[in-house]
């Protein structure tokens, strides 16, 4: 696997490495070994798969408070989306900025996303499906997140939003957020 660092600490893009012959090819799209050479934190509570059935969908920005932050390891397996990851972390010289990739089934991308960012992502095919590997378990009095259009995070979406959650669309800006949901 190729891990590319990106600009905010922390991040990485993994590719896999095909191996392809007549019949398609083979790629590993996890290694703990692999992860751990590049001080990332091995981990896997639970999987989860996110389907969305119209281009311009808008999922997020999404994130557990503490003690319940998570890693995730996000990848399209269906479809193509555009990936956010928002910084979180108290201190961070990168507080508030985020960062973007577009994921595809095309591509077999994922985006590692450590514990202290938001996370979210836009539809960019009808029929999408997205995939997480969760280091920690879903705690729903943990659920919170922040406004997909924050003038303040300029998240330049490539799609008008076609779906979106009434909760998503009531998110609070990142000012209005509490910073005890950061530490």
């Amino acid at each position: 696997m190729i891990f590319t660092p990106l600009d905010l600490e922390g991040l990485h893009l993994v590719a896999p490495e095909p191996v392809a012959d007549e019949r398609g090819f083979f790629a590993r799209t996890w290694c703990r070994r692999e992860f751990e050479q590049h001080g990332l934190d091995v981990f896997e509570a639970q999987r989860s798969v996110s389907f969305n059935n119209k281009a311009g969908t808008l999922r997020g920005l999404h994130y557990q408070v503490t003690p319940h932050q998570e890693n995730k390891l996000v990848s399209c397996t269906r479809g193509a989306i555009f990936d956010v990851a928002v910084d979180l972390r108290p201190g961070s010289p990168t507080f508030g900025r985020h960062a973007s990739v577009v994921l595809s089934a095309a591509n077999h991308h994922a985006l590692y996303i450590p514990k202290g960012f938001a996370h979210g992502f836009q539809t960019l095919e009808d029929d999408t499906e997205v995939a997480y590997a969760i280091s920690a378990f879903y705690q729903p009095g943990a659920a919170s997140g922040m406004r997909w259009d924050d003038p303040e995070l300029a998240i330049a979406w490539p799609l008008a939003v076609s779906v979106i959650s009434l909760r998503d669309a009531q998110l609070p800006r990142l000012r209005d957020a509490s910073p005890a949901d950061y530490s």
